[in-house]
Parts: C-alpha cells; sequence; structure tokens
C-alpha cells in the first residue's frame, strides 16, 4: 500500500471480485451490492482477466480499492495474483475468499499482502463484517500528511480484527451454522428442516433451529410448505 490513503466517508469503494465459479462470483456480487458504501466494478473469471480489468479501470480513473479473491483459479493462483497487483504499488486492499484452509497458503497470503482471510462457507455477516473492517482499516490510515503515528496505526490494525457484533444464541455452532447456510444458498429451490438434515447428517430439530436463526437474522425467508400430508411443513429459502 502507499503511504497516503485517499477514502472519503462519502466515496464508495470500489470492489473487484476474482472467483472462477460464476455462480459463485455473482452471490459474492450480491452480497457486496447489499452492503452500503461498497460498488462492484468488475467479476472476473480468472488470474489474467482480474489483472487486465484492474488495469483497466487504473488508467480510466477509477481504480479498484478492494479484491476479492479466490486462491484456486483456472489459470493461476490466487497468490500470484496478489503478488502481481502489489506490485504494482497501487492502493488496493486483497481479502483472501476461498475454500483452501492450508496454513502455509495463510502464511504466504498474509507475506503477499493479503489483509483479510475468509473461508467458505461463510454467512452473509461474516462477509459485511470483513467488508466493514477493511473499510474501517483503510480510513484509520488516512491523515493530512505522509507519516503515520502510533494511535492511528493501532486503530488500522485494530479494525482488521474480527469482534463480531452478532454472537450466535446459545447451543449454536458457527461451523454448523456455515454449513446449513451454505446448504439453503446453494440450494435452487426451498428446503425443509428435514431436507437439510438428511444432507448434512444432522437431526431435524437440530437444524430447525438454525434454520430459525437464519429467519430471525433477515439471512433466509420461512414459509409453509403446501401439499404435505399431516403436520405442516415449513421450507426456507435464501433471501
Amino acid at each position: 500500500m502507499s503511504d497516503e490513503v485517499a477514502v472519503s466517508d462519502d466515496a464508495a469503494l470500489r470492489v473487484l471480485i476474482v472467483e472462477d465459479d460464476p455462480m459463485t462470483g455473482q452471490a459474492h456480487a450480491d452480497f457486496v451490492e447489499r452492503v452500503p458504501g461498497f460498488d462492484v466494478v468488475g467479476t472476473c473469471l480468472g488470474g489474467h482477466e482480474a489483472i487486465e480489468r484492474f488495469d483497466e479501470l487504473d488508467a480510466a480513473g477509477t481504480p479498484v480499492d478492494i479484491v476479492l479473491l479466490d486462491m484456486n483459479l483456472t489459470d493461476s493462483h490466487g497468490l500470484e495474483v496478489a503478488g502481481r497487483l502489489n506490485s504494482r504499488g497501487k492502493d488496493v486492499d486483497i481479502i483472501a475468499i476461498t475454500a483452501v484452509r492450508h496454513l502455509q497458503v495463510i502464511r504466504s497470503a498474509i507475506s503477499t499482502g493479503i489483509t483479510q482471510y475468509l473461508i467458505k462457507p461463510f454467512t452473509f455477516a461474516a462477509f459485511r463484517e470483513k467488508l466493514e473492517n477493511q473499510r474501517e482499516f483503510r480510513r484509520g490510515l488516512t491523515g493530512s500528511g505522509s507519516l503515520a503515528t502510533q494511535a492511528s496505526v493501532d486503530n488500522a490494525l485494530s479494525a482488521l480484527r474480527s469482534v463480531s457484533s452478532t454472537k450466535l444464541p446459545k447451543g449454536l455452532i458457527a461451523e454448523t451454522l456455515d454449513a446449513v447456510s451454505a446448504f439453503v444458498r446453494d440450494s435452487a429451490v426451498p428446503v425443509s428442516a428435514t431436507e437439510v438434515g438428511q444432507s448434512l447428517d444432522l437431526s431435524r430439530v437440530t437444524v430447525r433451529r438454525y434454520l430459525e436463526h437464519l429467519v430471525a437474522t433477515k439471512q433466509a425467508i420461512k414459509q409453509p410448505r403446501h401439499g404435505t400430508p399431516g403436520r405442516p411443513e415449513y421450507e426456507y429459502r435464501w433471501v
């Protein structure tokens, strides 16, 4: 990153998404658009396309502020793309969004300049938190001159530490919530607690608690399923 970070409280941060799965890339774009203060300026399916798009936007005077970068791309590795982006000396922050959990990759990502690492699958709340943390990080390094104070550095770095404001209710586990969320989000049709439980090898009662939490946090919609005999059954779909 450069010494000075030009961030206005009123200016939306421009986000470039790099994801080789089109549906996942669109899902990330939809998430970005749900967070005030962020605009999607492009979705790229590969590393080479991402570099070209990044350079085009910079030349047009609309540089990218944040890159959401997958690690496993069809034409290159995310670490290679991150290195090439940072070598340009532009004011861009990179957030890794990937299913890769290998510690060596995570260490390399940090050393390459990637500031945050979000592991798939995840909830919208976790995604939003990463974006908002990045915005606060950039604001924390905004100043009138080229030199930072110790306080400004400490405040900027502390902004990247995730302290979730949405604590889970007692008895709910974050990993299970992520799995249930991913199943509902990826389903083309509304699903019932029974269907989710059978797929994830969880009891219907357990799954229903997680589904009701998604409804309470406005990440899913609950509706009665018509045409089923016996006790009324409910189905859930991702917002």
